[in-house]
């Protein structure tokens, strides 16, 4: 149960992963953060069903991965510095990027830099999960 729960996961992050180029293309950047960090919450989560890892209800989730450090295997722990910091990165931006603020109006505010970060974000994430 667990292993199919997860693959269903990483199977939905891959098509979700298609629609940053689409939003990109647009220059709809603050979607392209937006997305990006849910395609990585659904990464990790997948990562964390797959080890058998209960974890909060909670869209930051990368110290999760300290935690339980002793359970992953080397492949993961030799980049557990880089998946904490792109699933807090991602996440202080996930509200931001699709509700803005009084001060902040999200297609001004996030640029196509931001973009292309997140999106290297996200294919470090998959790049990790599946070494």
């Amino acid at each position: 149960m667990h292993k199919k729960l997860a693959e269903d996961y990483i199977k939905r992050a891959k098509i979700r992963r298609k629609t940053l180029d689409f939003y990109l293309n647009e220059k709809d950047y603050p979607d392209v953060v937006r997305e990006s960090q849910e395609i990585v919450e659904l990464l990790l989560k997948g990562v964390l069903i797959l080890y058998g890892i209960e974890f909060p209800r909670m869209h930051d989730i990368g110290k999760i991965f300290n935690e339980n450090r002793e359970k992953f295997p080397e492949k993961i722990l030799e980049r557990l510095k880089e998946i904490v910091k792109i699933s807090r990165l991602l996440r202080k931006d996930r509200e931001l990027s699709f509700y803005g603020s009084e001060d902040i109006i999200p297609m001004e505010y996030y640029s196509e830099e931001d973009a292309l970060e997140a999106i290297e974000m996200v294919d470090n994430i998959f790049d990790i999960i599946q070494t």
